[in-house]
């Protein structure tokens, strides 16, 4: 959640009809970030474990789906088209 801390002047516009761009001081944008990430829940070490190897094993086996089409296509291929 970004606070402009800054006033009314940021809030006038810098030509007539245009809206001015608020911008973040880099300090402030860090303090956010900070905030920002204490509210975060980080996973135990066993829920990282556990979720580590649900995605090796998901990817192992889209791996194996996609080789595995990936052969009967190219021999269907060389069956039509005749190969070496």
């Amino acid at each position: 959640m970004a606070i402009d801390t800054r006033g009314e002047a940021a809030d006038r516009p810098s030509k007539a009809g245009q809206t001015a761009k608020k911008r973040t001081s880099p300090a402030l944008f860090y303090r956010q970030v900070v905030a920002e990430l204490r509210k975060v829940i980080w996973p135990t070490r066993k829920d990282l474990i556990s979720y580590t190897t649900v995605v090796l094993v998901f990817v192992l086996i889209m791996v194996g789906l996609v080789a595995g089409i990936d052969a009967l296509l190219t021999k269907g291929v060389l069956a039509i088209f005749g190969g070496a």
